[in-house]
């Protein structure tokens, strides 16, 4: 079940919310809700969660109870390998499997590859992060195991995000929440994603699949950029839908998750964009990687090298394949070179050259993430280098109608902060901000109050997209 789905949105959130209203035991409404939601996607890995979610419930109150630093230590150690582990086992051992026989063939390893449990690699990050934060000081270790298990199990980011630390909504979990106050904002930030992903990304994808789907004979420069444009946008509205629908949600349970895009085509730079993409995951490698690692207080030849090897990583955490530890690596790469000295550079070029060089360089690096393997993203790319033209693509010419047009169009035009810089030359109203006593939760500015008739049409219009088409994929739905 997925949000952008009709059963979702008509069936079971309206069931939902009503209990959790009417319910003097928000916890536990929250964590059967979010049980019942995951089983309905997994059925048995629900078990495997809740046996994770119990030792690491167990194994914390262990270490936040444990005064000696060198046993505290032990302790974190052994929860973060033994969730890192179930990671590796579901998400890596046949990739490493496959690599391994490769290199020794005589000794031959299964390479049959693992279902992917939903959401393993976004909660199995928030665990380590809890464990970690318990561990630091930052927050104390949770003593409701109802409380917890809904903080791990929370619907709205258990599948894909955005990363929540339980920092962040500690003290939300333990509020009266019979007194939130952020019902309209929930409302129109979910309304929003859904238009995001609906009515751009689901219409882009026929589009973008046609293109990598063809073969280097017919495939000429124009289409191999076209098809690039459409999944560089395609992936950021999908994914930034998804995590706008998740904040939403939140609101309307009462709960501030942290923002996770910034407008990244925007950035002007490829560092920038880091900044503007997949904030939570950013953040997340940036405190408990990075700066473990000595961040950039030792050197720029190790500060070169600790970038590196989160971009390895961040390319590994997207998935387990070689085409993503290259896209990991091409955009360490870039991040290293604006360190060493192109960034300079760029800091003196004119604005819109600094914008044009920061989308290329992504949506170059996004043909090798969507490409179905490394050999395909060399001959794509190098169909987007080939002035000859190819045979006509009679396909193409009917994927090009009105509707993918218009996604086009709106697309590119909603990828700047355009919206929000004319809803302020309107002095359009502000919707009411996230509470000033949070910090650190969702931006604390305010957000502007769309119309009310223009949220009523994007829902009537999204909904009637979804009823209307079986095609309705989520790119970040394996993670």
């Amino acid at each position: 079940m997925v949000f952008s789905s009709v059963i979702f949105i008509f069936d079971f959130l309206p069931l939902f919310l009503l209990g959790y209203y009417l319910s003097g035991w928000r916890a536990g409404v929250l964590l059967a809700g979010s049980a019942a939601f995951y089983a309905w996607g997994e059925g048995g890995y629900l078990v495997l969660l809740l046996g994770l979610i119990g030792l690491n419930y167990a194994g914390v109150r262990w270490l936040d109870a444990t005064a000696e630093q060198r046993g505290r230590l032990a302790i974190l150690a052994a929860l973060a390998v033994t969730d890192f582990a179930v990671l590796g086992f579901f998400k890596y051992s046949a990739f490493l499997a496959h690599n391994l026989n490769q290199l020794l063939p005589h000794t031959p390893l299964p390479e049959a590859p693992r279902h992917l449990p939903l959401g393993i690699s976004f909660f199995t990050f928030q665990l380590v992060s809890y464990a970690v934060d318990v561990h630091r000081g930052a927050v104390r270790a949770e003593r409701g195991l109802i409380r917890f298990a809904a903080y791990i199990l929370m619907f709205p980011h258990l599948i894909a995000g955005p990363i929540v630390r339980y920092a962040d909504i500690r003290d939300e979990m333990h509020a009266d929440r019979r007194r939130t106050g952020h019902i309209g904002l929930g409302v129109q930030y979910f309304i929003v994603g859904l238009c995001q992903k609906a009515l751009i990304a689901n219409t882009l994808a026929p589009l973008a699949d046609h293109a990598f789907g063809l073969s280097p004979a017919h495939l000429d420069a124009a289409t191999a950029w076209l098809g690039a444009w459409a999944y560089t946008l395609q992936i950021y509205f999908d994914f930034c839908g998804y995590s706008n629908m998740a904040i939403g949600l939140a609101f309307l349970l009462g709960f501030t998750f942290p923002n996770n895009f910034d407008y990244p085509y925007w950035a002007q730079s490829i560092t920038e964009f880091w900044r503007r993409w997949h904030m939570s995951l950013s953040s997340w490698f940036r405190d408990y990687v990075y700066i473990p690692l000595g961040g950039n207080r030792r050197g720029r030849a190790r500060t070169v090298l600790n970038l590196l090897i989160v971009f390895l990583l961040t390319g590994l955490w997207h998935g387990a394949a070689w085409k993503f530890v290259i896209w990991g690596l091409y955009h360490g790469a870039f991040l290293m070179l604006e360190r060493v000295g192109l960034g300079r550079l760029l800091d003196r070029a004119p604005r819109p050259l600094r914008h044009l060089y920061a989308v290329l360089a992504v949506a170059i690096g996004w043909v090798i993430f969507r490409a179905d393997d490394l050999p395909q993203a060399v001959r794509y790319l190098g169909a987007m280098t080939r002035p000859a033209p190819v045979a006509a693509d009679p396909a193409l010419a009917i994927l090009l109608n009105a509707q993918t047009l218009a996604a086009l169009a709106a697309g590119t035009l909603l990828a700047a902060p355009l919206l929000p810089a004319l809803m302020s030359r309107l002095k359009a109203p502000r919707a009411e901000p996230p509470r000033p006593d949070l910090p650190g939760r969702l931006e604390t500015r305010s957000v502007h109050a769309l119309p009310v008739p223009l949220l009523a049409a994007g829902l009537a219009l999204s909904v009637a997209v979804l009823a209307g088409s079986s095609l309705n994929p989520f790119l970040y739905f394996r993670f």
